[in-house]
This record gives C-alpha cells, sequence and structure tokens, in this order.
C-alpha cells in the first residue's frame, strides 16, 4: 500500500510542475487533463501525508519517552503515543478507501430506461412512479432531466419510458438501481383486497462521450415515422420520429419527444450510443468478474433487486438486506439512505476483495 501511496506522491509532485509549465498552459487540452488528474489525487496526498506526520509525532513521543523521568511527563507522552496510534489506525483505514479504484464512470450524467414487467396494467403504473421517484430524487439533487421516449398507457401508466439525467456524480448515485423492482399492493381495480406482485425494469447507463464509442454511419438504419400519443394536432401530421437501427447489434432507438426531426435524431444517437457504451462495457465487467467479485451488482437487469411492499409500507434492497420502514416518501424521491447503503456495501466488497489480492 505505502508503495503504491508514494508513487502517488510522486506523481502529484510532477503534476504540480506540469500545469505550471507554460508550455503545457499554452495546450488547453492537456492542461485540463493534467488538472483533472492534479484534483483526483490531492485528496490521497493530503491524507497520506497526515500519516506521515502523525508517525513522526509518534516517534518522537516514543524518544523522548525513552529518557524522560518525570512521572507526569511520562504519562503524558503515553497518552500522545495511545492517541497517535489510534489516529493511525483510523487514517490507515482511510487511505484504503481512498486507494480504492474510482469508478471512470461515476461522474458522467445517465440514460435511465424504465419497462413495465410482470403484471399488466399494475406493472404499468408501478413503472410511472418508479420513473417519477427517480426524477424527484434528481430534482432534490438539483440534477436536469430530459425525456426522451414515453410509451404511456391510457390509466397513467407507463410501458416503457427512457430519458437523461444531467449533474454531478449522476452514475456515482444511481449505478446500483439497474434491476428488477418489485411491488407488492393491493391494485384499485381488485375487488377483494388481493395483494398483487407486479415488476418494473430499471437500466442505468452511464452516458458515452463521442470519443468513447465511434459508430459508422453505413451500420445505422434511420426511420422517419409519424409521432403518437398524446400531443394534439400536431400529433401524426409530421414525421419528426426519428427510430435508429444499429444494424450490428441490432440495437433500436426511437425518439418522438421533441416536434424537430434533428432533435429527435440527437436524442435518440445519444441513447444508441450510451447503450453500446454499456454493452460494451458490460462484456468488459463479465470478463473482469470472473477473476474478482467486489460490486453490489450494477447493469444485471434480470436481478431481483428490491422489493417495495405497500401493505407493510416497508422496501427493501435484496442485496444488501437492507430494510426501510418509510415507504410513502421513499416513493417519493427521498432514497438517499438506501443509496448511501449501497454505496457502502459496495466499498466493504472491493476493500474485502482487495485484501484478498494483497
Amino acid at each position: 500500500m505505502f508503495r503504491k501511496l508514494d508513487g502517488i506522491v510522486d506523481r502529484y509532485e510532477k503534476l504540480q510542475k506540469l500545469v505550471a509549465d507554460p508550455d503545457v498552459l499554452a495546450k488547453m487540452d492537456e492542461w485540463k487533463a493534467y488538472t483533472k488528474e492534479l484534483s483526483e489525487i490531492q485528496e490521497t496526498v493530503e491524507k497520506y501525508l497526515e500519516y506521515k506526520k502523525v508517525i513522526s509525532d509518534r516517534d518522537q513521543a516514543k524518544e523522548m519517552l525513552e529518557i524522560e523521568t518525570d512521572p507526569e511527563m511520562r504519562a503524558m507522552l503515553e497518552d500522545e503515543i495511545y492517541s497517535c496510534k489510534d489516529l493511525i489506525d483510523k487514517i490507515s483505514a482511510e487511505l484504503r478507501i481512498l486507494l480504492i479504484p474510482k469508478d471512470p464512470d461515476d461522474d458522467k450524467n445517465v440514460i435511465m430506461e424504465i419497462r413495465a414487467g410482470a403484471g399488466g396494467e399494475e406493472a404499468s403504473l408501478f413503472a410511472y412512479e418508479l420513473y417519477r421517484m427517480y426524477v424527484k430524487f434528481a430534482e432534490k439533487n438539483r440534477w436536469k432531466t430530459e425525456e426522451v421516449e414515453n410509451n404511456s398507457t391510457e390509466l397513467g401508466g407507463i410501458k416503457e419510458v427512457v430519458f437523461s439525467i444531467s449533474g454531478k456524480g449522476v452514475y456515482s448515485k444511481l449505478k446500483f438501481e439497474s434491476g428488477v423492482h418489485r411491488v407488492q399492493r393491493v391494485p384499485e381495480t381488485e375487488s377483494q383486497g388481493r395483494v398483487h406482485t407486479s415488476t418494473a425494469t430499471v437500466a442505468v447507463l452511464p452516458e458515452a462521450q463521442d470519443v468513447e464509442v465511434h459508430i459508422d454511419e453505413k451500420d445505422l438504419k434511420v426511420d422517419t415515422l409519424r409521432s403518437s400519443g398524446a400531443g394534439g394536432q400536431h400529433i401524426n401530421k409530421t414525421e419528426s420520429c426519428i427510430r435508429i437501427t444499429h444494424l450490428p447489434t441490432g440495437i433500436v432507438v426511437l425518439c418522438q419527444d421533441e416536434r424537430s426531426q434533428t432533435k429527435n435524431r440527437e436524442k435518440a444517437m445519444k441513447v444508441l450510443k450510451s447503450r453500446l457504451y454499456d454493452l460494451y462495457r458490460s462484456e468488459y465487467d463479465k470478463q473482469y468478474s470472473e477473476n474478482r467479485k467486489s460490486q453490489v451488482g450494477t447493469g444485471d437487469r434480470s436481478e431481483r433487486i428490491r422489493t417495495y411492499n405497500f401493505p407493510q409500507g416497508r422496501v427493501t434492497d435484496h442485496r444488501i438486506g437492507l430494510t426501510l420502514y418509510s415507504l410513502n416518501t421513499f416513493i417519493m424521491g427521498d432514497i438517499d439512505e438506501m443509496i448511501e447503503g449501497l454505496a457502502i456495501a459496495d466499498r466493504e466488497a472491493k476493500l474485502s476483495s482487495e485484501k484478498d489480492y494483497e
């Protein structure tokens, strides 16, 4: 661990010189990359320097204790050594966390896709409630949401919705939401009061940058269609709906949210790039996880991750065994405690995995 930390300190000192170099300053993209890297390792460097300072203080106290004869001074030095030991243990644990490789996608915006699963109209209504939950969570964090596609039902449910969320650290907060969400409750249409079980699937895709995914135009089939659904007189009069098919993978993206064909194409391409990026990343993660399993679970959309039980007013995440008895506020976007619990569990799993490989 300390060899790695020494290497990070060396890199930090080199980066400090680079960002102050006039030749580098003249190349703005290069300077920004160095500045970003410097910022990412600064906390680790500062924490390591704090660790070394406490080690030095402890060693000095030990040296003084060997020659000190005054009982009162000896007691003070022993207290200082004891305090330093506790602080060293605390900082060591913090350094281990800081050394966990950061997910390169954590700072990215996301494309979220929610689809009704088993349960008919009740599943569609649940899908809408999940959509509303994430939109309200985004509002709390002052993130921007934008719809790409929304296939609604007559009763106010959603068969499928695709939308983007933009803001600081969005993917780091929402990446554990991918999977099957299950609801248990009595539907309004149920006359005998029986509890029904329905499901909806959630997919969270990090938004891909242009440099990360290259798409050849000859691999695309682009169709223009008439929009359908709510929208007044505009609907079915202009062919503003865009459907893009990526021929090599068979991925299909539909966008009809905007009245402009150009804007719909831009949104559809953004979703397509993110789906392709997620596909390639998932293939890599699958190979990687065969050797090292350290994640709570992201991306496996067949995994049942959470149950929302309305009769008991509870929501349970099955991956970490966390149950919260605050379903009414949870479904309205108050999901911070669950998000934090998942992040802590993932971090602990990674720490355990790192120890196994030391």
